[in-house]
């Protein structure tokens, strides 16, 4: 492949560290579609006959049904996905072959490769983050009225819905559709043409490949065609917050199943026993979900110190942007899938969500809010009563509602019988109605706008 200019073979270490073949075969189907649009283009603007591009064609096609077969014998002696591809096509059509590679550098067309495959993964990834969106509004939609406690320092702090927690979720995963989508239309450029780095002699038109291959058009600058890995750190750092998203969903999974928590249980499908414990059913699922952030966010961290030292344009160095690419894309794939899972096989426990959330004095907020409006108190002198009332009540050992009024009005005399009807976890949630409060009414129209702004439909149309 090297022509004329190397007389001897590589040392067997060199060979070892320089082949890529190991991992960028993942590239075979953008590596083929690539030259497919290449051969295209040569053929039209005449740089290659007709009939070499006709026999060029025919043979990537084959080689695209071998390797996808598993017939298609890959060699480190070829390197790379290109050198495998080329080399088998020079097999099939003969010299023909080579004329594949006219006007076109390993530099650009790896760069085409990687970003085809990126945007393909995103295309993949997008619609399994709506599906797991679907997942969550539906139980959202369930557990609408469900109390649950609400956590601060993961402290009991106010009730609220179990359905609105999970809608907290449909946001994040939404923000990360978002990223993606915004990933996608960045590097949604060809870098063809730029050839080794400075472009090509020959009367090439990067906007028919461009075009043929979905791009919005050629990249500017032939220097950054080759040297841009922009969009891969970029994807990398879209997929690592939605694995911290996972993550912090897949924590809250592993505590509520705790017996501690009791909130939800999760089937045989989503749980694994143990080898010595008859009675263990542990969320597996969910933690290796939440472990799957630590390798994302590894793999950019890879990236970036791969790439913070390189002058223009390519170096070899940009060989190992692979492996952690396609790792990352791998885990957040698996977690998406896996949480989707978990969401739509748990099921709540209402009757201990509800007791936890009634505990530990949990709505003295809304008795603090209650005698700045119904007493005139201003908010720190309310907040001071109500610590008091806690106070007594904590040495009493009962609730907050369970003080009899003559307690309350010892602390401040115009407390009048009406605070007990602020004394309830229904009550509290029910209060909270503003723009992005937790009451059941709330969830609901939460429910309907989401289907509405993610998923495109409302409940009329099925789920």
């Amino acid at each position: 492949m090297w022509g004329g200019r190397y007389k001897l073979g590589p040392a067997e270490i060199m060979e070892k560290i320089n082949a890529s073949i190991g991992f960028d075969r993942r590239l075979y189907a953008q590596d083929i579609a690539g030259s497919i649009a290449h051969c295209d283009m040569l053929v039209a603007q005449g740089i290659v006959s007709a009939k070499d591009g006709r026999a060029i064609k025919r043979g990537l096609v084959k080689i695209r049904e071998e390797i996808e077969s598993g017939r298609f014998k890959f060699s480190t002696k070829l390197e790379d996905i290109h050198f495998n591809v080329e080399g088998r096509l020079t097999e099939l059509i003969g010299p023909a072959g080579g004329r594949v590679h006219t006007a076109r550098s390993r530099n650009d067309q790896i760069a085409l490769d990687v970003r085809l495959w990126v945007r393909d993964t995103i295309d993949r990834l997008e619609p399994m983050l709506r599906d797991l969106q679907a997942a969550l509004i539906d139980r959202a939609d369930e557990y609408a009225a469900t109390i649950m406690p609400g956590f601060t320092h993961l402290q009991t702090a106010q009730p609220i819905t179990f359905g609105h927690h999970l809608m907290a979720y449909v946001e994040m995963f939404g923000r990360d559709r978002s990223r993606m989508t915004d990933c996608r239309a960045r590097m949604n450029e060809s870098p063809l043409g730029a050839a080794a780095l400075a472009g090509s002699p020959h009367p090439i038109d990067p906007r028919k490949t461009a075009k043929a291959l979905g791009f919005d058009g050629p990249m500017a600058n032939s220097l950054d065609a080759v040297s841009d890995r922009d969009y891969v750190v970029e994807f990398i750092a879209a997929a690592s917050l939605a694995a911290v998203h996972l993550s912090r969903l897949s924590e809250e999974i592993v505590l509520w199943c705790s017996a501690p928590f009791r909130f939800i249980a999760l089937s045989d499908a989503f749980t694994t026993g143990s080898s010595i414990m008859p009675q263990k059913r542990n969320p597996d699922a969910a933690e290796l979900t939440r472990a799957k952030v630590g390798r994302i966010v590894g793999a950019f961290t890879a990236l970036c110190i791969i790439l913070k030292g390189l002058p223009l344009t390519y170096g070899k160095d940009m060989q190992e942007d692979k492996e952690p690419l396609f790792d990352a894309a791998d885990s957040l794939e698996l977690g998406i899938a896996a949480m989707t899972g978990m969401v739509r096989d748990l099921k709540a426990n209402p009757e201990r969500m509800r007791a936890v959330a009634a505990a530990d004095y949990s709505v003295a907020t809304d008795l603090a809010d209650w005698l700045v409006r119904k007493v005139g108190l201003p908010f720190r002198q309310a907040h001071h009563v109500t610590g008091r009332l806690v106070g007594i009540a904590a040495d009493k050992g009962v609730d907050l509602d369970k003080l009899t009024l003559a307690e309350m009005q010892a602390v401040e005399p115009k407390i009048d019988r009406s605070v007990y009807r602020v004394l309830t976890v229904e009550a509290s949630v029910n209060a909270r109605k503003n723009i992005g409060g937790t009451a059941p009414a709330n969830v609901v129209r939460a429910v309907a706008e989401a289907r509405r702004r993610f998923l495109g439909r409302d409940k009329r149309a099925g789920r």
